[in-house]
């Protein structure tokens, strides 16, 4: 039995996530499950790195599954890229251990999000970007982002309910790069709760255009409380660009 760990790439805009679900054919694990199970001519199951919610893109999702095939990689490469939608792309196939796990065995992902800070939205970023127009204090979003580096309980900056599982996060890296009016946030880190990316990015451009204070960063940490941090800014400008193993 052969483990095939592969590289994938999508633009998530017109799927409901990455998670098969069962009344749905519009999500991006059931599209590649399908077409490995043709490619096979047996069942097909894939394990994804973690999940991405509907909007969401991918430049390096990771995934793997369990073959009998004798099919060569370059080979599985080109049927999945011929035969999947072109949103949807695979970048390499990799033969790995028995006991490779694209979810137990990640360490460490990056995430980038993008916002179009101007008054006048963007026909081509509308779909890459979520369009922000007020003024945006620098100083005060990078204070926000060493503030949220290192080691803390995030369940404040998350959806989840109060769960026994941990939600203790480590982030390692939160930085900022202007790139005319498009800024790019990336966030390193060895996990992530559900919408935590997207909440703290809320959180940060509020802080940012004066909306919250500084200080409400430290208030969520200490109170645990989801309704207190930012909003949940759209899915459409965040990216999950790499898994670290």
């Amino acid at each position: 039995m052969r483990n095939i760990k592969l590289t994938i790439e999508y633009d998530g805009t017109r799927y409901q996530g990455w998670q098969r679900l069962g009344d749905s054919d519009k999500t991006i694990q059931g599209k590649i499950e399908n077409i490995l199970t043709q490619m096979t001519r047996t069942r097909i199951e894939i394990i994804g790195s973690g999940r991405t919610d509907a909007g969401t893109h991918a430049r390096g999702q990771i995934a793997n599954f369990k073959t009998d095939s004798k099919m060569v990689l370059s080979e599985m490469i080109d049927f999945l890229n011929r035969y999947l939608p072109q949103d949807i792309v695979v970048k390499k196939a990799e033969e790995v251990p028995e006991r490779f796990h694209a979810r137990y065995n990640a360490k460490d992902k990056q995430y980038s999000y993008y916002v179009w800070n101007n008054t006048i939205p963007s026909a081509f970023e509308r779909n890459y970007s979520f369009h922000y127009s007020e003024e945006l204090n620098f100083e005060l979003m990078n204070e926000a982002c060493r503030k949220l580096t290192g080691t803390h309980d995030f369940i404040g900056f998350s959806s989840l309910k109060k769960t026994k599982k941990s939600t203790t996060r480590t982030i390692d890296e939160l930085s900022i790069q202007k790139e005319g009016n498009l800024i790019h946030f990336t966030f390193v880190g060895n996990g992530f709760l559900h919408k935590m990316v997207r909440i703290l990015m809320g959180t940060i451009l509020e802080i940012g255009s004066g909306t919250m204070k500084l200080e409400v960063i430290d208030e969520v940490f200490e109170s645990k409380i989801r309704s207190e941090a930012g909003m949940t800014v759209p899915a459409q400008g965040l990216f999950l660009d790499e898994v670290y193993y």
